[in-house]
């Protein structure tokens, strides 16, 4: 049987989308093929590399990609934005998208502070997808 495609987009795909494809993975990529994409992608923020990495996720083979190279190419069941920003940018119907959902996540990029601070605030928006998609990954199909 076919895995279920699954999107998370961002702007950049830069932080969250890349978490959350790393996490999905985890959780069930037995079932999903996990993908994810930005509007405007850059390179994957070092923090975001770090703090997967702090949990035993290794992310070094994924890479930024921009959401032009799926849609409309690759039938996806679930589109899954991770930010305001895409959300606001995002048209709310795209080709051979299914189910198309909205998990706003803040922005560790974004965040002002020491690098402390930064740090301590890319864990926290990883632990709250982690949750968000280890939850979700147990209710769907």
């Amino acid at each position: 049987m076919e895995k279920a495609k699954v999107l998370f987009l961002c702007t950049h795909n830069t932080a969250r989308s890349q978490m959350a494809e790393a996490f999905l993975k985890k959780f069930a990529g037995d079932r999903f093929e996990v993908f994810s994409a930005g509007y405007e992608p850059r390179d994957i923020h070092p923090y975001t590399k770090q703090v997967m990495a702090e949990i035993g996720l290794d992310i070094s083979d994924q890479h930024s990609k921009g959401v032009k190279d799926f849609l409309g190419r690759v039938d996806f069941r679930y589109l899954i934005v991770v930010c305001d920003q895409a959300e606001s940018t995002c048209p709310k119907v795209f080709p051979g998208v299914l189910v198309r959902m909205f998990w706003p996540f803040e922005d560790p990029v974004a965040f002002n502070g020491s690098e402390e601070a930064k740090l301590a605030k890319f864990r926290e928006v990883r632990d709250k997808i982690a949750a968000r998609l280890e939850a979700w990954s147990l209710e769907s199909d």
